[in-house]
């Protein structure tokens, strides 16, 4: 193990919750390394040519994602469009010195290309299609540019109470109106959804939302 992510991992590992830790100059071997050290799976990381950051989300920040993963599901169920999920996983790519943890992904064009698969290789694997970052207490907005570097052709971006679509056109991303893998899908749909999960049980939002795609198919 190197020097410098020693000296880190202790401090790393002790990160409070709804914090963010930020690290210049760290280089590629080191982010390798500390991700095979890591031992909290919460965390979320994001290299960017050198510039390390680990937010340590809080409990409410994962109450969102595990939902919008429920939304997902309903969404593939009612709609009969394949969809693998592969949760915050580790999207990097070494050729580029950039790697990134969302808190949800989702292929959908390519599910079944990648289904089944394990171990992905983003030089020659397609990015997910979808990636969501849901801010509380931290700003995802600099994690933009490591996704459109990836080629991630969309974001669903949670903070507020407000959910917003982006599309990659070229190298940036440009909000939208509709997802372009959910025929329909509006992000005032899976913002709706998620404020009812916040004044009554999850159970009973998710019925609403499975029963408001039924009525507009």
């Amino acid at each position: 193990m190197e020097i410098q992510t020693a000296g880190y991992l202790d401090a790393i590992e002790h990160l409070p919750e709804g914090t963010t830790l930020i690290i210049q100059q760290f280089s590629w071997d080191d982010y390798e390394t500390l991700l095979q050290l890591l031992d909290r799976p919460n965390l979320r990381t994001a290299y960017d040519c050198g510039r390390l950051e680990i937010v340590s989300p809080l409990p409410e920040h994962e109450e969102y994602s595990v939902f919008i993963d429920a939304l997902v599901r309903i969404l593939s169920e009612e709609l009969k469009v394949k969809v693998q999920s592969y949760g915050s996983a580790t999207w990097k790519r070494r050729s580029l010195a950039k790697g990134v943890e969302p808190d949800a992904c989702y292929y959908v064009a390519n599910a079944s290309r990648v289904s089944g698969k394990r171990k992905f290789d983003l030089e020659v694997d397609p990015p997910p299609d979808i990636v969501v970052e849901i801010d509380i207490t931290n700003e995802s907005l600099s994690k933009f540019p490591i996704y459109a570097a990836l080629s991630v052709p969309e974001i669903w971006h949670y903070s507020g109470g407000i959910m917003r679509f982006f599309k990659l056109t070229g190298d940036i991303y440009n909000e939208v109106s509709k997802s372009r893998f959910f025929a329909g899908l509006r992000p005032t749909m899976l913002a709706d959804a998620l404020e009812q999960s916040k004044t009554t049980d999850q159970t009973t939002a998710l019925q609403a939302f499975r029963q408001r795609l039924q009525s507009n198919s």
